[in-house]
């Protein structure tokens, strides 16, 4: 009961330690991103100057997760948990890094007037930032309808990055002069995409340890969608080829009428309400 209970005591403290984790990265990445919108150098080299802790961090959990599954030796959902977080700090340790990165072209970019407003920039750390948060809350209150709704959520990311990216490319046509600006600001936004890509293989690791089931969640929402997609086209097209099949009857049957009154015999159309003379005897 001892052992058992040290056990439990040690897969919290791990559990704990990848919470912290997540809830640095995830202030990292806000950092970042502000620091891009404010141009501001020192919050760039603050968050880049703490990424140490985040790996140090990311040693810790893992080498405590391997010294569990060593002398423990854990079974059912507890060897899923500790396997998990073995994935799941990766994804963190990942995140961290793609804020440092972010940070980075803030010092490239210092002293530049952007060509345009970063509001779409934003909305897009914002979006990839609460998938992050999401993503650890359903971590910790082992939520597996959240852990899904992350995964749904990256189709947004995908959609705003691709739009990000095409406004991008298009003030480098119009105005070569941005080319040098706009490409680091398209990296940018890919690094926000690779975060958002982190937070749906954290859930994805969330569902396993949740229900032994490992599910490639994204790639099954996006089917999901595309699915439906395709089956709205299918009944639109089917409900449109029927209004175009009653039409096309109400054409036939009229001309068919038409057809038949022409057939008649000289006369015969008038046949009750005929006027003629009769010949006399």
């Amino acid at each position: 009961m001892i052992i058992r209970r040290t056990f439990e005591e040690q897969l919290q403290e791990l559990q704990d330690d990848m919470l912290r984790l997540g809830r640095f990265v995830e202030e990292a990445l806000s950092k970042s991103m502000e620091a891009l919108a404010k141009q501001d150098f020192t919050l760039a080299k603050q968050v880049i100057a703490d990424d140490d802790f985040a790996d140090d961090m990311d040693f810790g959990i893992q080498a405590r997760a391997m010294q569990l599954l060593a002398l423990q030796q854990p079974m059912a959902r507890d060897l899923r948990m500790v396997g998990a977080s073995l994935r799941i700090v990766v994804d963190l340790e990942r995140i961290g890094d793609h804020a440092v990165d972010i940070a980075k072209f803030v010092r490239s970019l210092a002293g530049q007037t952007y060509s345009k407003p970063l509001a779409d920039m934003a909305k897009l750390g914002d979006l990839s930032r609460k998938m992050v948060g999401d993503a650890l809350q359903a971590f910790v209150n082992h939520d597996i309808e959240l852990a899904v709704q992350v995964a749904r959520d990256d189709d947004a990311v995908d959609d705003l990055c691709d739009y990000v990216q095409n406004e991008l490319l298009s003030q480098m046509r119009d105005d070569p002069t941005r080319v040098e600006q706009c490409t680091r600001l398209l990296l940018v936004a890919r690094n926000l995409e690779r975060v958002a890509d982190h937070a749906t293989n954290m859930v994805e690791y969330i569902y396993y340890v949740e229900t032994g089931q490992m599910r490639q969640l994204a790639r099954e929402e996006h089917g999901h969608e595309a699915l439906m997609e395709i089956e709205t086209a299918e009944r639109n097209a089917v409900m449109g080829r029927g209004v175009l099949d009653h039409h096309q009857r109400e054409i036939k049957t009229s001309e068919t009428g038409v057809a038949l009154m022409g057939n008649l015999p000289d006369g015969e159309n008038f046949k009750n309400g005929s006027s003629g003379h009769e010949s006399k005897t």
